[in-house]
Parts: C-alpha cells; structure tokens; sequence
C-alpha cells in the first residue's frame, strides 16, 4: 500500500515537473502583463513618471474620445466584410481541391504561400500595386479605358478600407482553406454513398450533408479569423498608417500609438491611457466572443 501511495506520489511529481515550464511562461508572459495593464490604466504613466488618476483614463476614453470608438467601428466592418468574402471562398476551394485534380499539391501550395509572407513586405507591395502615380492597378485600367484619370486608392476611407480588405483576403483565405480541407476529408464517404443512392445531387449532398459535418470545423474557423483581423495593425500600419486623417485607424493601430507614440503628434507616450483602451477592447472582444460561442453551441452540440 504505501509502495502504491509512494509511486502515486512520484507520477504527480513528473506532471507538476513537465508542467512547470508552461505555467512558469503563462505567469510571466500572460499574467504579469495583464496585471501591470491593470495597474497601470489607473495611471497617468509615461514610461518614468506614474502619477495615480484613479478613472480618469477611462472616463477620458468614453466622453472625450470618438476617434477610439470610430477604430472601433472600423474594426468591425473590416472584419465582417472580409469574412463575407474570404469564408465562402476557402471553403469553395477547399471543395474544389478536395476532389482528385491533377496538381492538386501545387494549388494548396500556392493558396497558403501568402500566409507565410510576411505582413510588411505584403503591405509594401500592394503599396505600390495601388499607387495613384505608377501603381500598377491605375496603369492597367487607363490602359483599357475604364478610367480617365488615376484613381487615389488611399486617398478615400472607403477606397482605402477596399484595398487593406483585399490584402487582408488575400493573406488569410489560405489557411482557412486547409482548415476547411481538412474538415471535409474527415467527414465519413458512407454518408455520400447513401445520399448518392438516394438520388441526390452534388448541390444536395453539399447543403445537407458537408455543410452540417463541417460545422464545428466553422464554427473554429470562424472564431479565429474573426480575433485574427480584429488584431490587424502592421498591415494598416504600412498601407495606410491610418489615412486619411485617420479614417482608416483600426482599434489595434490606435491604441498602439498611443502607447508607442506614433505618429500621434504627442510629446511623451501614453502607457496608461493605451492600457485602459486595451482592457475596454479586452472586456468588449471577451463579450463577443462570449455571445458567439452561446450562438453557435446550438448548431454544433449534436456533433
């Protein structure tokens, strides 16, 4: 008995041990820094001096302060209005590579190339794609006639917001599409046989049956790429940095000059404010998320 209790005793001993420098990382990494931005955020802090101000940062953020509520919006449409386009994409090519084409390898490769780009060189290069003197999109459109005169790309929130979605698009739908693969490749040929057998249609099969078995794979997929754009900020940083007079600021740029001061005209940096606009982006994104997972529970329980 008390071999067994010792032996009990030692395999708890090698878990705490293997476990150790997870939870040694996570305290240093994760919960140190949310506790000096808790801190913090009730200071007026610039990196040497802290003067304590109780609420002030945060009263500031929601009566003085449209700028961050305007990213905020920001954030949102880009997110919403990239998923619109780039989830139905992935997943119609995730079906369309799932079926046995030749060189099928070579466009899963070429799909998931812009992922592993780096974000500043792809931002630099559509930079220079739209440019309003020598972009290559202007040049091709006067060629054909479409336009008369160069269209100001980044000169327009709306034109603008277009084209930081477009790069976005193109960066992302990738992955998605090898997540949507590897949902489909999982989802048992039995139930196809017997659709098949049935009567059904390729339309059919995919509505009734690969939309349903993909939907917790969805429902992942749509979590993350959702947190994954709502954190966009070197993409804007190199394409736009914000402009036009700041129409294009996503919530993760603003919040980032501030606490950098990039940009934003300031003397000093704003560590403290920057950290309250953090925790209430931190609290709004926890509610969110919170909201989506209870919405989309009921459609995946059953799997």
């Amino acid at each position: 008995m008390n071999l067994l209790k010792n032996y009990k005793k030692g395999q708890s001993a090698w878990c705490y041990l293997l476990i150790a420098p997870m939870l040694i990382g996570f305290c240093v990494f994760t919960i140190y820094p949310i506790c000096w931005a808790l801190r913090y955020s009730f200071y007026e802090y610039n990196g040497i001096d802290a003067t304590f101000i109780g609420l002030d940062n945060f009263v500031r953020l929601f009566t003085r302060d449209p700028g961050y509520w305007e990213a905020l919006v920001n954030t949102f449409l880009l997110t919403f209005g990239k998923l619109l386009i780039e989830l139905p994409l992935a997943l119609l090519l995730a079906v369309l590579l799932n079926n046995s084409l030749k060189g099928n390898g070579i466009f899963r490769t070429i799909f998931f190339m812009p992922n592993i780009i780096s974000t500043a060189i792809m931002g630099l290069i559509f930079f220079f794609i739209f440019d309003t003197a020598n972009g290559f999109v202007n040049n091709v459109l006067l060629e054909w006639g479409i336009i008369n005169v160069p269209i100001n790309w980044f000169g327009e929130k709306w034109t603008a917001m277009a084209v930081i979605a477009m790069v976005s698009i193109w960066q992302g739908f990738g992955i998605n599409m090898l997540f949507f693969l590897s949902g489909i490749q999982g989802i048992p040929k039995d139930l196809y046989e017997c659709a098949s057998l049935d009567g059904a249609n390729k339309w059919q099969t995919f509505i009734h049956i690969t939309i349903p078995m993909l939907a917790p794979v969805m429902q992942v997929v749509l979590m993350l790429a959702m947190i994954g754009t709502m954190q966009t900020t070197d993409l804007v940083l190199v394409l736009t940095n914000g402009q036009p007079a700041g129409k294009t600021e996503v919530i993760m740029t603003y919040i980032f000059k501030y606490f950098f001061n990039y940009g934003g005209g300031n003397s000093i940096p704003q560590y403290g404010y920057a950290t309250a606009g953090s925790i209430v982006l931190a609290v709004i994104l926890g509610i969110f998320t919170a909201i989506y997972l209870k919405i989309t529970k009921k459609g995946t329980q059953i799997y």
